[in-house]
């Protein structure tokens, strides 16, 4: 079963859970999402997979996972990356953030590591992970967020609202 790695709110690493108990029992853990833009400056989305426990059927950012207890949080995004969609680009960490979200049984209780790249082509999709894909802007995103908030994971919002700031550097 896959563990992640618990914190404190300093982001230092105190432990690690397997991932379920984290997410039931609202334990603090690290996160890392990742947003692969095109040359357009679109963003790929995914479709959660049905499978998913957390959040399945929702449009999200490219991917997201957990890093493991004392691996580099970059090789593990880039490893997800290619697990989920199949991708292998360059991912630069732009900014991190903490939250807490509440879905049915499970917490999301997380310091949120964000990742960007760029890429062009086509994804191969885990189906066990996501289901669908497509290319959309920020600011189309951005309108269907406001008129159709249940289609997309909470942290996407969160993301995209914090993303302006960092996009600059």
């Amino acid at each position: 079963m896959r563990k992640v790695t618990l914190i404190n709110k300093n982001n230092k690493a105190i432990g690690e859970s397997e991932i379920y108990e984290a997410h039931i029992k609202a334990k603090l853990h690290r996160a890392f999402s990742i947003l692969l833009f095109n040359k357009k400056g679109e963003i790929m989305l995914q479709k959660r997979s049905k499978f998913k426990p957390i959040a399945p059927y929702l449009w999200s950012n490219t991917c997201c996972s957990h890093p493991r207890l004392n691996k580099d949080i970059q090789k593990e995004a880039k490893q997800r990356l290619k697990y989920e969609m199949g991708i292998t680009c360059s991912l630069k960490e732009i900014f991190d953030f903490y939250y807490k979200i509440q879905y049915g049984y499970f917490t999301e209780h997380e310091i949120d590591h964000v990742f960007v790249g760029q890429f062009n082509g086509k994804p191969i999709l885990n189906k066990k992970e996501a289901s669908d894909w497509k290319w959309a802007s920020p600011k189309a995103i951005k309108k269907d967020l406001a008129g159709s908030p249940e289609k997309y994971t909470h942290w996407l919002k969160m993301i995209l609202d914090k993303l302006p700031k960092y996009a600059k550097k």
